[in-house]
C-alpha cells in the first residue's frame, strides 16, 4: 500500500543554535484517517521539543530534524513505513506507531535491520517484548489498568462494575487487565460490552449495561467514543458514577461531551495544573507558542523527543549504539516522569506517575478525595 504522505519537520528558525549535517528521526504515525487529531497533536509536541533542543545547539551541535510518515494508524502502512526506514541510512532512531497493534506490526522490521523502535504511546504488555531494539515511555497496561481499578474499587468504593470496552486488540487487553484488577481488589463485574471503533449509537448496549444493575461504569475508551458514549448515559437512565482510562485524557473530551462528562473520573499521568516544575514549563512554552493548552499527545511526543535527543547524544549515528544508550542514560527531563530512567529488562521507563482527576464544571480537575453519589 502506497504511504500516504510525508512531512518534514523541525527545520525552523530556532535552529540556527545548531548547524552541520542534521540528525534524522523518523516517525511513523496518523497525519490523515480517524486518528489524525492524534498525530496532529504530536507535530505540536515535537516541533516544540525541536525549537528548543536545536535552539541550545543541537546534539553536540547537529540540528535534530524529524519525518513524519502518514501511517494513518494502519497496520499495512506502518509495514511499508519500517521498510522504508530501516532502508535510510539517514535514520537514526524510529518514533510510533500510534496504537499498539499498528506498532507491533512492524517491530519485526525494526528488530531485524537493528533500528530502535520508539513506542512513546503503546501501552500494551506485550509492545517491548519485540526484541532489543523495541523501547518505551509508554505506561504499560499491565500498569494502568490496576491503577484504573484502585481508583474505581479502594478510592471510590464502587462494588459492582459494568465495563465497556473499544473492541479493539488494545481495548481487549485493557478490558482483561481491568476485570483481573478490579475482582482481585473485591469487586464484581457483572457486564462487559465491546463497541467498535466505527459506533455511533450506544444504546443498545447502555440498557444490556442498565439491566446488569452496576453501581459503576468503567470506560475503557478514547476520548471522541468515550464523550459519545457519557452522551447517551442518562437518556437510557443510567446516572452511576463513571470512571474512564486515562486515554479520554484531552481537552476534545470535554469539547466533545459537554455537560453529560461533568462528574466523570479518570487518571493521567500528565495534568497541566500540576504545578511540577516540569509541566509548568512545558505547559507555559506550549501555551505562548501555539495559544492554546496542551493535551496528553503533545506531552508525550514532546518527551519522546527529549528522550531521542539524549540517546542519540550518548550513541551517535550508530543505531546499536543508540539502543545500547537507553540502558545506560539515567535522569532523562520529562514531564511525563520527572525524570526517566529505562529499566533494560523491560525496556521501558521505571516508575510511574499519574494524577485523580474529575471532570467539573466542563473542566478536569483535581480529585478532592469526595465520594460520588451511588444510584441504581
Amino acid at each position: 500500500m502506497a504511504l500516504a504522505c510525508a512531512v518534514m519537520a523541525g527545520t525552523g528558525p530556532a535552529l540556527a543554535g545548531a548547524s552541520g549535517e542534521p540528525l534524522w528521526i523518523g516517525v511513523s504515525g496518523p497525519l490523515t484517517g480517524p486518528s489524525a487529531q492524534y498525530g496532529a497533536q504530536w507535530k505540536k509536541g515535537f516541533d516544540l521539543a525541536l525549537d528548543q533542543i536545536n535552539g541550545s545547539g543541537g546534539v553536540k551541535g547537529r540540528p535534530l530534524r524529524y519525518v513524519f510518515e502518514d501511517s494513518q494508524n494502519d497496520p499495512r502502512q506502518s509495514i511499508a513505513i519500517a521498510q522504508k526506514f530501516v532502508s535510510d541510512p539517514k535514520i537514526v532512531i524510529e518514533l510510533g506507531d500510534f496504537s499498539s497493534p499498528a506498532s507491533m506490526a512492524a517491530s519485526p522490521i525494526y528488530q531485524r535491520a537493528g533500528l530502535v523502535q520508539f513506542g512513546f504511546t503503546n501501552s500494551h504488555p506485550d509492545f517491548t517484548k519485540g526484541g532489543d531494539f523495541i523501547w518505551s515511555n509508554s505506561i504499560s497496561q499491565a500498569e494502568e489498568q490496576p491503577n484504573v481499578a484502585d481508583f474505581a474499587v479502594t478510592s471510590l468504593k464502587l462494588k459492582r462494575l459494568a465495563v465497556l470496552h473499544l473492541n479493539t486488540d488494545w481495548g481487549r487487553t485493557s478490558k482483561d487487565l481491568f476485570v483481573k484488577a478490579a475482582r482481585e481488589r473485591g469487586a464484581e463485574v457483572v457486564a462487559t460490552e465491546g463497541y467498535l471503533p466505527e459506533e455511533k449509537d450506544f444504546r443498545s448496549t447502555l440498557v444490556r449495561v442498565r439491566e446488569a444493575n452496576p453501581d459503576g461504569i468503567i470506560l475503557i475508551s478514547y476520548y471522541a467514543d468515550g464523550a459519545a458514549i457519557a452522551r447517551q448515559l442518562k437518556p437510557v437512565g443510567l446516572t452511576q458514577p463513571v470512571v474512564a482510562v486515562g486515554s479520554v485524557y484531552s481537552p476534545k473530551f470535554l469539547e466533545l461531551g459537554g455537560e453529560a462528562v461533568n462528574g466523570i473520573h479518570t487518571r493521567a499521568n500528565f495534568f497541566p495544573a500540576e504545578p511540577r516544575p516540569e509541566v509548568q514549563g512545558f505547559v507555559a512554552a506550549y501555551r505562548a507558542r501555539y495559544n492554546e493548552e496542551p493535551d496528553a499527545f503533545a506531552a508525550y511526543a514532546y518527551d519522546a523527543v527529549l528522550v531521542a535527543h539524549k540517546v542519540i547524544e550518548a550513541g551517535g549515528t550508530d543505531r546499536t549504539a543508540i539502543r545500547d544508550a537507553f540502558a545506560r542514560v539515567k535522569d532523562i527531563p520529562s514531564v511525563i516522569f520527572g525524570k526517566a530512567t529505562f529499566d533494560p529488562a523491560t525496556r521501558r521507563v521505571s516508575g510511574v506517575r499519574n494524577v485523580k482527576l474529575v471532570v467539573k464544571d466542563g473542566a478536569f480537575a483535581l480529585w478532592d478525595g469526595s465520594l460520588p453519589a451511588v444510584s441504581n
